[in-house]
Formats: C-alpha cells, structure tokens, sequence
C-alpha cells in the first residue's frame, strides 16, 4: 500500500512528507529541507498546495490544520451601504481573498464583521496598535456577543475570534498560525514591513482580507502585500462617498510668509545643504538618495554641518512663528468647531500647546493621560488637540471636523489619514482640513507631491 502524503505544521512553515516526484514542481514554494529530510514550504501557501493536492487527486494526511468551522451569530442588525455589499461581493469573487480600500470612516471594520459571520472560521485580526486592538474588541463583543480574544499589550488569550497587534503576531504566529481559517489584517499597509509581513506568511489561513484607506507603499511593495493577502479586489474614493457616507469636506492650502530672521537663515542652511548635496554628487531624487547623505555627512566636518543645517531648514519651515500665528488665527475662526492641530515633530507639538494652553498627544504621552485626553475631547470638555503623529491612524474622534497641518512628511498616506481623521459622518457637518505651507521652501515641492491624490481632487 502506498504511503499517503503527509502535511504538517511547523514553526510557521509546512512540512511535507511522501511527495511524489511528479508533483514536486507543481506545488509552489516547496523546498527539499536537508535536516529533515522532507519538503517544506511557507504556511501561507497551504491553499495553494492542498487545492493542487485535490486536482490531482492525491490522498494525503493534515495534520497542519488545527481548525473547524465556527459558529457566529450576529447580535446587532447591520445594513450595509450599497458600497459595503459591493466590496463584500467582490471579496467573495476574488476567491474570498484580497485588499478592500476604502478611505477613513467609510466602515471598513463592519464590512469585516458581515465577513466573519459569512466566513464562519474562526477569525485572527491583525491592528497595528493597543488602541486600535481595544477599540475592535470593544465592536466585535457588541456584535457577536461572545468572548473575544485579545494576544498584546499584555494580554494573552486566543478565542475563535481573537485581535492581536502586528507585532505580538510577529513573534507568536509561528505558534498559532494553524489554528485560524480568517486573517484580516487592519491598516494592512503595515504588512509587507520587514517583520510585520511574517504574520501573513506564517499563517496556513485560506481566507484572508486586507483592509486599508492607502494601500501604496513608498517603497513599493505593495505587491508583497497582495500576494500575502490577494489582490486589491474593491476600492472607493473619498469623493465618492462624500456628502453621503462621509462628511463633506474642502482643502484649503495656506502660504505662509516666514520673518524676515528665520528666512535668513532658512536659506543660509538651505545653501550648505544643497551645496554639501552638489559637491558630493549625491541625488535626493533616487530611492537610497537620504542614505548616501546620511553616510557620507558622517564621515567629515563638511557633511556633519550640512546634516545640521538639513535639520535647521526642515525645523525653520516646519515651524515658524507666522505659522504659528495662523494656527492662533484658524483657531479664532473656528471656534466652537472640534480642532485636531497635526505636526511632524514632538518639539513644535509641545512649543503650540505651551504657547496656546493646549493638550498636547504625542507618543511619548502616557496611556491614560492620553484616554484622559481623548475621552475629553470626545465629549466636548477639550474642543483642541495638538498631536504629531499618534493620531494620523487607528484612533476614533468622529466629532473633530476641523484639520491643521502645520506640518508633515512628503507621505501621501499621512496626509490622507489625516484627511480621515475628520471624515466621520455628522448630521450638517463640513470638514475643512488648512495645510499651512512656509513661502518658496522645500514644502511646496512636498505638497504638490501628495496633492497628486484622488482625495485632494474635485469630482
């Protein structure tokens, strides 16, 4: 009698044994493993292998799948929009894979859950932080009435539906990779991170879904994300579901003059920078451009000057005194609105809270004084809040209906998510989000780069 063919789970990987030698080019990723003397492949590959294990009507033994059907039953109505079922169809056609996109308020996290009762698999939910993973959990209970597993921040309990963040995953999946059929992986730009991406690839989950308002990457790896997940399968634009589903809202761009000092020496730091840039024949515009700056500023006097005068000119435009200014001024016109003051960096985040009384967010804010502030500013007790960055994704402030960036990165995504952050839908509510750029600096350059997105066009 022939011996079957066996799959196996193991660390994150499979592991196969007993493969006949005419199958073994067809089953993808599989390599001979000399210490074991067996194949193996990447678990997210266990589709792949046991639908051409079945076409060619090879029997064989799983060990590596340690789950079964669920059972989940929802305990709160929900109509989706017409744009939800039509995301939720194409999932289905793409063969219950792939990246659904949908901009920042357009309920992405109810599309996942009409998912997870359709699917009926017990269910992995990838976030990229403790917020983020305690404000699903706190959805998924109001659901599906049942417990819900939380794997971070200190917790560490798996139920048949369970939220993680990406990072405790990285290090657990190769533990528990088998023993969930439905991965979704929240803001799952995340994913094709250097670490972040082994959540995917050790996890044998057949049904896998991506949920993202900027699936674009820098570094253009994207396309590692749709082959860990599947292909962007639905997409909607801002536009087209504003004044519907979102808020309405305008951009409005703001130059702004720097003084008559701070100009001086923004372009006397301009000038070293560029001209350190020329002498070292050093090109900004190629991928590895910063990094050869960076290597070659360290290694003289010249270039350790021309890194600080980077600094200072970056410093000067992102945070002049007449930007300042005109957050005072915005905030004047505003008032009575719900403010989110967004900037770069922690240092001109502290300067606008102490200069204009003002909450401040940042990282470096402790836990609670940051639900403190959050929560205050959610019933009305706070109607600004100064942050850099820790507000750009993952935190819930659907009353906030006025943006202003003093500062940021050339990121399109940032900028997006910021837009996102004022979107969320309110009865007469029309969301204005300023962009303050410093006159004939590097930031026009930088905003007519990320303006170059479908969110910052008229329909």
């Amino acid at each position: 009698m022939e011996t079957p063919l066996k799959i196996n789970f193991d660390k994150g990987t499979l592991v196969l044994q007993n493969v006949p030698d005419a199958l073994q080019s067809d089953l993808p990723d599989t390599r001979w493993d000399e210490r074991t003397l067996t194949f193996r492949a990447p678990a997210y590959r266990y589709r792949k292998i046991v639908s051409q294990l079945r076409a060619h009507d090879i029997t064989y033994e799983d060990t590596a799948r340690q789950f079964t059907g669920a059972h989940f039953t929802h305990q709160k109505l929900i109509t989706p929009y017409p744009y939800q079922t039509a995301a939720i169809d194409a999932w289905h056609a793409n063969g219950k894979r792939g990246v659904v996109t949908l901009p920042t308020g357009a309920g992405k996290t109810f599309i996942a859950i009409l998912l997870i009762a359709e699917t009926q698999r017990p269910t992995l939910i990838h976030v990229p932080t403790i917020d983020l993973m305690h404000q699903w959990h706190a959805v998924l209970t109001k659901h599906f009435g049942q417990e819900i597993g939380l794997y971070g921040g200190g917790q560490h309990e798996l139920q048949n539906i369970t939220v993680t963040t990406y990072q405790s995953a990285v290090m657990h999946a190769p533990h528990y990779g088998n023993r969930f059929g439905f991965v979704i992986f929240d803001e799952c730009h995340h994913l094709p991170g250097e670490q972040y991406q082994y959540t995917a690839i050790s996890s044998i989950a057949p049904f896998r879904l991506g949920l993202t308002a900027t699936p674009e990457r820098v570094d253009g790896k994207e396309s590692l994300l749709y082959a860990l997940v599947g292909e962007c399968c639905y997409e909607a634009k801002v536009q087209e579901l504003s004044g519907k589903t979102l808020s309405e809202y305008r951009v409005v761009t703001i130059a702004v003059e720097m003084e008559d000092t701070e100009r001086v020496r923004y372009d006397e730091a301009r000038h070293t920078y560029l001209n350190f840039l020329k002498q070292a024949k050093i090109s900004m515009r190629t991928p590895r451009g910063w990094h050869i700056f960076l290597w070659k500023a360290a290694q003289s006097d010249e270039g350790r000057a021309a890194f600080k005068a980077y600094l200072t000119q970056k410093r000067l435009s992102f945070a002049s005194t007449t930007k300042q200014e005109w957050v005072w001024k915005l905030i004047q016109r505003h008032r009575g609105d719900r403010i989110i003051i967004f900037t770069q960096d922690n240092d001109t985040a502290y300067q606008i809270g102490t200069r204009f009384f003002l909450p401040v967010l940042t990282h470096q804010t402790k836990p609670k004084e940051r639900n403190d502030f959050l929560n205050a500013f959610r019933d009305g007790t706070y109607s600004i809040l100064v942050t850099s960055k820790v507000l750009n994704e993952g935190v819930d402030v659907p009353e906030a209906n006025v943006a202003i960036i003093v500062s940021g990165s050339g990121s399109v995504r940032e900028h997006v998510q910021r837009l996102g952050r004022i979107l969320r839908k309110r009865e007469g509510k029309q969301a204005v989000l300023y962009e303050l750029i410093s006159k004939q600096t590097a930031e026009h350059s930088v905003n007519k780069r990320r303006r170059q997105h479908h969110a910052y066009q008229t329909l």
